[in-house]
């Protein structure tokens, strides 16, 4: 009777797991069909956009909306753009790296007086929606002279609590004795952190930093609101500039050839970088006691 029952869970088991993929093969297809259709787009003449109607692969293939985009260096300066986002975005995860490192170990390694109490306040803070900050952030950066600067979008967003919280989980998954040998040894904490902890959380950092690269190119409303300089902005703000040079159903090649351009850095950054999501999976992983 046990055996059989043994036997019957492979089955089950197997059932669900064909459902789960099917369910992941039709959610990859609805979200596919749109990407591949606008990287089709961007290889086709307007006069094929505007006649052929719906057709997900291109009559003839052409590279020209590519050339003209990339030749725009006065209204649309697209090689500009994402030089800025790179720089900005870059900038920003090394600076969130060292910011949520430091506070992650201040909030799971040292004992001070209303430790848990100040995060979880903190924590619940940062539930509310990100819009109801736009106009005091924007005093703020405004009374800074940070406005049409990198500054703008570098130092807002460096302690992040969701990132802070994964870091925090991830520490507690570290013995604290490695902490109490190295106390023992006359280590400072700056020394536990820097040679003790730091190395063991890598793989979290990494995904924090994943997250916080593709947040920071990808965001949107912000730095819309913070510049106006069109030399100085950042890729997603000259995306809507593009829609009123290029959206009005004249130029959508040209238009879906500048997104895809934007998209291509973050894409690599996932292709090369997916292993250390499969690694922050278990936020206990990093050392077992």
């Amino acid at each position: 009777m046990g055996r059989s029952a043994v036997r019957m869970k492979p089955g089950k088991i197997s059932v669900s797991k064909y459902l789960a993929y099917l369910f992941l093969i039709a959610v990859c297809v609805i979200w596919a069909i749109p990407v591949l259709f606008g990287i089709t787009t961007s290889f086709r003449s307007q006069t094929e956009v505007v006649s052929t109607g719906f057709s997900l692969l291109p009559v003839n293939w052409i590279v020209d909306n590519y050339v003209v985009v990339l030749q725009n260096t006065s209204t649309a300066p697209i090689l500009r753009w994402l030089l800025n986002s790179m720089f900005i975005a870059t900038m920003h995860t090394l600076l969130v790296i060292v910011v949520i490192s430091i506070t992650g170990y201040g909030y799971s390694r040292l004992n001070f007086k209303g430790r848990d109490t100040l995060f979880f306040t903190l924590l619940g803070i940062s539930f509310f929606p990100g819009v109801v900050n736009l106009i005091p952030s924007y005093k703020i950066i405004d009374a800074l002279g940070w406005v049409n600067t990198a500054w703008a979008m570098i130092i807002p967003g460096l302690a992040g609590m969701g990132n802070i919280f994964l870091v925090r989980q991830f520490m507690k998954g570290i013995p604290k004795e490695l902490d109490e040998s190295a106390r023992v040894d006359g280590a400072s904490e700056f020394r536990i952190y820097y040679s003790i902890i730091l190395p063991l959380i890598k793989p979290v950092l990494i995904v924090c930093g994943l997250f916080s690269f593709t947040g920071s190119w990808n965001d949107f409303l912000w730095p819309v609101i913070v510049y106006t300089d069109v030399e100085k902005m950042p890729v997603t703000a000259g995306l809507l500039l593009l829609q009123d040079i290029y959206g009005n159903y004249r130029m959508i090649g040209q238009l879906m050839s500048s997104a895809i351009l934007a998209i291509i850095p973050t894409l690599l950054l996932f292709i090369f970088a997916q292993k250390y999501f499969v690694q922050s999976i278990n936020l206990n992983s990093g050392v077992k006691g």
